[in-house]
């Protein structure tokens, strides 16, 4: 059976993994240990274990491997798990601090790799403040007996994922770099389902900012929607500094042979690999087109306040008719046009509301107002 058409059928969950944790170390203690479980022939052991003791079993027989998940560990828990597995320390350090790139990184027979989860939350309005994405991170060590996944953050829980592959014991039994695939291919699934809510985001505000201001929907947000396409913009950065830095690693586990990672697997690595790609000339399309939206915005509220400006003056130049004739008549000339004629005053007037009705009437003709 494909291993990519099982793995993906996996439900992915919404609630956090941490409900799920389990008391394996001292009994009443909080522990960072989701699940700890001994795969052999691709099957469950049966049992609480702790590490240690997980661990003893693989390798006294020599079969199987240990899947240990871990959420958000402590220095002192992870560093405990880190010395009975031989992890390197930079890497034990990367795992107990969040917020790393993405990477691929080779340590003797043992492979750390950082994942970019993304999440996507859902918003009835957009505005300039709006979150609209949210990131946490999966690190994976993987060793020829054993795959070790530290998870950050409230979403990118594993622990569907753990239920799905132990229903298909076929996969599991191809070992540890199985699960590694498994992890990439949810992270990377992910990425196009919030791609696709990004999409209709940036089509939303592509409408608004083409559309008369008063047939907008109510739900879309008013005003200058800059601030609502530059939000949009800073989440998709964000998006795109956790998929764009994933590229070379998932490149490297297709190429390159890697330990723990049958070559069998690689032809599957390559299949996230693509997706990946796909995802990634979405996002920078994404950004592109946001760009354009966002020029687009600068240029109509440019011509908008042009034509303003075009009215404020045209307006002027008409005032500036009975203005200039009112003043004319102020200086108190003895000797002036109409000054002592019994309909002067009227005949002023009317001279002055036809030179403004011609020159209103030029303007409205120039497309001034």
């Amino acid at each position: 059976m494909p291993m990519i058409r099982d793995l993906r059928s996996a439900v992915r969950p919404s609630t956090r993994e941490s409900a799920d944790r389990a008391p394996l170390s001292a009994p009443g203690a909080a522990s960072p240990v989701v699940d700890c479980a001994v795969y052999r022939a691709g099957r469950r052991r049966t049992g609480q274990v702790t590490p240690r003791e997980a661990l003893d079993l693989v390798r006294e027989t020599g079969e199987g491997f240990v899947w240990i998940g871990l959420h958000e560990p402590g220095e002192r828990e992870l560093a405990g798990i880190a010395g009975e597995f031989g992890l390197h320390p930079l890497a034990v350090e990367d795992a107990v601090h969040a917020h790393q790139r993405p990477k691929l990184e080779r340590y003797d027979e043992t492979l750390f790799t950082v994942f970019k989860t993304i999440d996507y939350v859902e918003h009835a309005e957009l505005t300039a403040t709006s979150d609209i994405v949210r990131t946490g991170e999966v690190m994976a060590f993987t060793g020829q007996d054993f795959v070790i996944t530290v998870r950050h953050g409230g979403h990118g829980a594993l622990g569907s994922l753990r239920q799905r592959l132990e229903s298909e014991p076929e996969l599991l039994a191809k070992g540890p770099g199985t699960v590694l695939h498994a992890i990439a291919d949810q992270v990377v699934d992910d990425y196009l389902l919030v791609a696709e809510s990004l999409r209709q985001d940036i089509d939303d505000m592509e409408i608004d900012v083409f559309s008369d201001p008063g047939t907008r929907p109510a739900n879309r947000g008013g005003g200058d929607p800059a601030g609502r396409i530059y939000q949009l913009k800073r989440e998709v950065l964000e998006f795109k500094r956790a998929v764009t830095p994933l590229l070379r690693p998932l490149r490297l586990l297709c190429e390159r042979p890697m330990p723990s990672i049958a070559p069998d697997a690689r032809e599957y690595f390559r299949d996230v690999a693509d997706h990946l790609a796909r995802v990634h000339e979405q996002v920078t399309a994404f950004d592109d087109l946001l760009n354009s939206i966002l020029q687009a915005n600068l240029a109509q509220a440019t011509v908008a306040q042009n034509e303003d400006m075009r009215k404020i003056t045209a307006w002027a130049a008409i005032l500036a008719v009975p203005t200039m004739i009112t003043g004319v008549y102020g200086m108190n000339f003895e000797h002036m046009p109409e000054l002592r004629t019994r309909y002067g005053y009227y005949v002023v007037l009317a001279a002055t509301v036809l030179i403004c009705a011609v020159v209103h009437r030029g303007f409205r003709r120039n497309g001034w107002l």
